[in-house]
């Protein structure tokens, strides 16, 4: 019961995750589209965690804290370009 749930609540994130890929490429403004990447980028971490606990493993955790871990830094790369800082 419980690990049919995890693969439910996966695959409803991952409906989720391509469903903000639409704003990603049909954002009106580039902020928009940060967001939306950012918002993606956090989809995907939640995913590899749902599936780390599917799959009972570790090592996707670790996994997934290094692709969080990338993806901040991303995002604050975005957002200074953004701002003109870059």
């Amino acid at each position: 019961m419980t690990v049919l749930f995890v693969w439910f609540v996966a695959a409803v994130m991952g409906i989720l995750a391509i469903a903000v890929l639409g704003r990603l490429i049909s954002g009106p403004t580039v902020s928009d589209r940060a967001v939306a990447l950012d918002t993606f980028n956090t989809f995907v971490v939640g995913i590899m965690l749902l599936l780390a606990v599917g799959y009972d493993s570790v090592v996707m955790v670790d996994v997934a804290i290094v692709y969080a871990a990338l993806s901040f830094v991303g995002t604050m790369f975005i957002a200074r370009y953004i701002e003109g800082e870059v």
